[in-house]
């Protein structure tokens, strides 16, 4: 085989071996039963018609397998960028849309295609790193935001009463308001949904309890005839073959709408790469796999192009089926092509079974989908590991609740890079202490402390840039300031400074010329290549003479005890 062909063929294909097919097979199956009532389930987070839910697993799935590099990242419809979606639109109020409606599934298919567009764009100009601007612990409170919002939003259905209007909290006030107006028999089936999946999660936990609820609930309900007892089913659902097609909306109506659409697209896109490169990752490194997040970028967009031209919306990495898959010993993406097949037959042949299910069911299942958002645990982890990003993931969770989950994901962004920055603005500082044995001890760079009588060695712990640059001067002139003996040299550890940006430049030219006013000798030791590189771009390796510049710190604390010895006295010119 060429090198051209070989490029071509999907990476989790090499190598395939024959006994693995049996078990992927299985496992697509499995997770057929799963995904068939969960993405149905996402279609009332994203308020399309039911069956573009199963749409999501049909031509979206098979395209990342076909482009994708993940062995077993499952794409489809998911909890998240669904209310991402819907958010977005809602607030956009754009004009003759309203929620449900085939010009809101066009709406909500452009953008499955900018996201595409947009993932395509990140590929080319290597702009993955976007992703990494969500760290871990925001995305546990933005995901538990999402979650909270979704399972709150199904409880109107699931007690059959009307939902509120207005912000979450006015929502929320509705139903808990109409609770004289339960529809018993709405309530019973939801909460029958509930214990079946619950029952079979706790007691047999390899039968997907979700499939059993349906089938078994739509038996009853046909049965009973609940439609005609008050009852609100979902009725008749549009099968056939997926449209094949651009979105039924003008070119000019795109046009005119284009701002909204693309921040909706770009939102969406941010997390898809964040938690579909999450997923990705862990799960190849977890059975000791290649991990290549680029290819799979490339799968995901072409996943959303798939999404945006059969007439559904936004796909993204599911963490929760790809542990699924993972669990039944699925080896590969055959198992996921599996499942696309099996979804294909039920829209071409089985929807007509789907007529008498209760809306309460649905609403039931994604109801848990929300409430397995909710990561408690993540949560009280991250609060003991780390408080400050505690109080941002829960501020993060609070403003998509209160406020809107659009508005949640560009805080989560926001918040980010500002803990970034604020982390870069005031990292740890040392004073190093080095032992006639050489053994070296790090204590914290508070006025007053001295490596020796004479010598300060600094080490800080973070590139020098704009916003903390004046910061490590004053910190270093504090210490000598306040130095119980004057100091003569002092040894700046570069081994954690690899860049100094323009500003940090001009504020160390400003240090340098502090500490020759002062008859001290500016030493450098450990200097990072990248410190080095900068250095040299802002002429302070001119400052600084060779022969106090050394590659070890035992090195330079030695030429410092010799210093006389050695004819270099207190000064750097």
């Amino acid at each position: 085989m060429s090198k051209e062909s070989s490029s071509l063929m999907p990476p989790w294909l090499r190598g395939y071996q024959r006994e693995w097919l049996i078990r992927d097979i299985i496992a697509g199956a499995t997770l057929a039963a799963v995904a068939i009532p969960e993405c149905m389930g996402y279609t009332s987070i994203a308020q399309t018609p039911i069956v573009t839910g199963l749409y999501t697993i049909i031509f979206p799935t098979l395209l990342f397998a076909l482009l994708g590099s993940s062995r077993l990242l499952v794409v489809g419809a998911d909890s998240a960028t669904a209310a991402l979606l819907a958010a977005g639109l809602t607030g956009a109020a754009i004009s003759g849309v309203t929620p449900g409606s085939p010009e809101w599934l066009a709406y909500t298919s452009v953008v499955a295609i900018m996201c595409g567009g947009l993932l395509l764009l990140a590929r080319v100009f290597r702009l993955g790193f976007l992703g990494d601007f969500l760290s871990a612990s925001v995305l546990i409170g933005f995901l538990t935001g999402v979650g909270v919002q979704v399972l709150s939003g199904q409880i109107p259905d699931m007690l059959g009463v009307a939902k509120g209007t207005g912000n979450w909290f006015e929502q929320q006030w509705a139903w808990m308001t109409s609770l004289g107006d339960i529809n018993w028999p709405t309530f019973l089936y939801a909460i029958a949904t509930i214990v079946i999946i619950k029952g079979f999660e706790r007691f047999i936990p390899k039968v997907p309890g979700a499939i059993v609820a349906v089938v078994l609930l739509i038996g009853v309900s046909t049965v009973l005839d609940s439609s005609g007892n008050g009852v609100a089913v979902i009725g008749a659902v549009q099968g056939g073959f997926p449209p094949i097609g651009l979105p039924d909306v003008s070119a000019s109506d795109v046009l005119d709408n284009m701002a909204t659409l693309v921040a909706i697209a770009f939102s969406c896109f941010i997390l898809i790469i964040a938690q579909s490169a999450a997923t990705s990752r862990s799960f190849a490194m977890k059975h000791g796999q290649p991990v290549d997040i680029n290819r799979d970028i490339v799968g995901l967009s072409g996943a959303n192009f798939a999404a945006g031209l059969s007439g559904t919306f936004v796909v993204n990495g599911s963490p929760t089926k790809t542990q699924i898959l993972d669990g039944q010993k699925g080896h590969t993406q055959i198992a996921n092509i599996t499942m696309s097949a099996i979804v294909l037959l039920v829209v071409l042949f089985f929807t007509a079974v789907l007529t008498n299910m209760p809306k309460a069911v649905l609403a039931g299942i994604v109801f848990l989908i929300g409430l397995s958002l909710v990561d408690i645990a993540g949560m009280r982890i991250v609060a003991k590991a780390r408080r400050s990003e505690f109080v941002i993931a829960l501020v993060t969770a609070i403003v998509v609740c209160a406020v809107g989950v659009e508005q949640g994901i560009i805080l989560a962004i926001v918040v980010s890079i500002l803990d970034l920055v604020r982390r870069q603005y005031k990292p740890k500082d040392f004073v190093v202490m080095i032992d006639k044995d050489q053994v070296v001890e790090y204590t914290s760079a508070t006025p007053g402390t001295q490596s020796e009588p004479g010598l300060v060695i600094f080490r800080y712990d973070a590139p020098l840039f704009y916003a903390n640059a004046n910061r490590f001067v004053d910190d270093v002139e504090k210490l000598i300031e306040a130095a119980p003996t004057p100091v003569e040299w002092l040894i700046i550890d570069g081994s954690s400074i690899d860049d100094v940006d323009y500003s940090a430049g001009q504020a160390l030219k400003g240090l340098l010329d502090y500490l020759d006013a002062r008859n001290i000798t500016a030493v450098i030791a450990r200097a990072d290549v990248g410190l080095d590189g900068t250095m040299d771009v802002y002429g302070l390796e001119q400052r600084i003479k060779p022969e106090h510049r050394f590659t070890d710190l035992a090195a330079a604390h030695d030429a410092f005890v010799h210093r006389e010895a050695a004819g270099t006295g207190p000064s750097s010119s």
